[in-house]
């Protein structure tokens, strides 16, 4: 069993795209990354692409995009855990911020982190992947779906930053922006930002990123407190997934927080069901 890495991300994706495509909901965000990547590469520095081989057949698969967690694939058992693990170490040191993986993946990574780095960890966030093949429209929420455009840009900024400090307790500025120039300047058909607007006003926003072949993942999601409970989100995160169904799409996913289970109620009434738990562990102090 050994961890081979990837410079260019075509190769990559052409070995690895059977074993993620064979559990797609679950995949979708190491998926979504790979097209993102293929169109080039936005982040800082380049990727960590790599893969663990078992008699020459994939049994793992693990990305970066510095300076961002590590992401974990299903596999079946813990062997690939620390295969992974002491090549990322050898190859970040102690830098490494943080993993995102299936449950039990991300808690073995995170111990054989601590173990490795003399670093704590702590659980961030338990999260819950949905996926929706249908919509089940929201009836009796005024107002109407707009794609945002240039002249949101100051508000998609603001409230992208709102998102991040509820959602995550930390906001990076530089990284709102770059998501916001992404999303208004990309392709429609790998990401954008939709408001929802009543009475002449913009009160929820629901974005979409990471095409998949099949399907299409939603987020951020985001209303300000003081227009929360209305059902602005809840008829925008509908209407936009509908929207995506209507492009194509066979699929549509989202990621929730387990903490949150007026969220996790709501996906569930608009169609959306859960496929699997991934958990967010931070290192360090």
């Amino acid at each position: 069993m050994h961890v081979r890495r990837f410079d260019d991300v075509s190769e990559f994706y052409q070995r690895v795209a059977p074993f993620l495509m064979a559990r797609e909901a679950e995949h979708n965000l190491m998926l979504g990354l790979c097209s993102v990547l293929r169109q080039g590469n936005m982040y800082q520095h380049p990727p960590y692409l790599a893969l663990v081989e078992d008699a020459g057949e994939v049994v793992a698969v693990s990305m970066r995009t510095p300076p961002y967690n590590l992401i974990l694939s299903e596999m079946a058992n813990t062997r690939p855990v620390q295969v992974i693990a002491d090549d990322v170490y050898h190859l970040y040191g102690e830098e490494l911020p943080g993993v995102n993986g299936p449950k039990a993946w991300s808690k073995t990574f995170a111990e054989c982190w601590s173990s490795l780095s003399g670093k704590p960890h702590r659980l961030k966030m338990a999260q819950r992947i949905y996926r929706l093949e249908w919509v089940r429209p929201v009836s009796g929420v005024s107002g109407e779906m707009r794609r945002a455009t240039e002249t949101d840009r100051d508000l998609l900024l603001r409230w992208e930053l709102a998102f991040m400090q509820d959602a995550f307790g930390e906001a990076d500025p530089e990284q709102a922006e770059r998501l916001v120039e992404t999303a208004l300047l990309a392709d429609p058909a790998m990401r954008g930002r939709f408001l929802w607007w009543d009475s002449g006003q913009p009160v929820s926003l629901v974005g979409y990123t990471g095409p998949t072949p099949n399907g299409m993942r939603i987020g951020p999601v985001y209303t300000p407190p003081e227009l929360r409970g209305r059902g602005y989100g809840s008829a925008c995160t509908a209407a936009v997934s509908q929207w995506l169904l209507d492009q194509g799409r066979k699929f549509v996913f989202l990621y929730t927080d387990l903490s949150n289970p007026t969220s996790n109620h709501i996906y569930q009434n608009i169609g959306y069901k859960p496929v699997s738990d991934v958990d967010m562990y931070r290192f360090g102090e």
